[in-house]
């Protein structure tokens, strides 16, 4: 099925699939789950819009590349366009919608790219890496440094986290990407996760939720 971005109660978002800008360990407990350094500014690469799939209908693993680990994201829906040096009101005032991803990672392989200093493209941005819920509108949100985010897999809860607990906060986050390069309608941030991450097999099934405002279950459809 095509991606298009859409709202919790089903109305269309005639926005636009655009890149997804992600930003690597952003909550310092799942930097240190991977052994990883906490970094001095936000670490960020991109996905494709090929990667993106709607996260309710479920997702298939790329198959005979190694371990694929799932990553549980708040994800935020850019509106308006962003760029250069921007003030905290631009950056609230852009943000669509508030949602949730799976950053899919084939981690076996991000480590070899590590050790190597290469780009993780090729571990992250796969057809079918990024997973995405529907939208809920921003004043539907909770306050953007306090949103929890948690991810049930088979009944057990596996990772568990609150935007409070960034590294770099949402405002200052997308105040920091607009620096770098343009954020356009359309376009999608995930900000990082928390820890928990672990290894998807065919057949789990996941509950991704925002409590109180936003609940979407998927499973891995082989």
């Amino acid at each position: 099925m095509t991606y298009q971005h859409q709202f919790s109660d089903g109305t269309p978002i005639d926005l636009p699939l655009g890149k997804v800008v992600c930003v690597g360990r952003n909550y310092a407990e799942h930097a240190r789950e991977l052994n990883n350094p906490v970094p001095s500014e936000p670490l960020l690469f991109i996905k494709p819009a090929t990667s993106v799939v709607p996260l309710a209908n479920g997702f298939r693993l790329p198959t005979g590349r190694g371990a694929v680990h799932y990553e549980t994201e708040i994800a935020l829906l850019i509106g308006t366009p962003l760029s250069g040096t921007i003030s905290p009101a631009d950056a609230a005032g852009a943000i669509a919608g508030v949602g949730l991803a799976l950053d899919l990672t084939l981690r076996e392989l991000q480590d070899q790219l590590k050790a190597k200093g290469h780009p993780w493209e090729r571990a992250k941005a796969f057809d079918a890496a990024c997973p995405l819920s529907p939208f809920v509108r921003l004043e539907q949100a909770p306050a953007l440094n306090a949103i929890p985010l948690q991810l049930t897999i088979n009944g057990e809860l596996r990772q568990q986290g609150n935007s409070a607990d960034m590294i770099t906060p949402i405002i200052a986050l997308l105040q920091h990407i607009a620096g770098v390069f343009t954020l356009l309608p359309g376009d999608v941030v995930i900000t990082g996760t928390p820890a928990g991450v672990g290894v998807l097999n065919t057949g789990d099934e996941l509950e991704l939720a925002i409590p109180g405002a936003l609940q979407q279950a998927t499973r891995v459809i082989g």
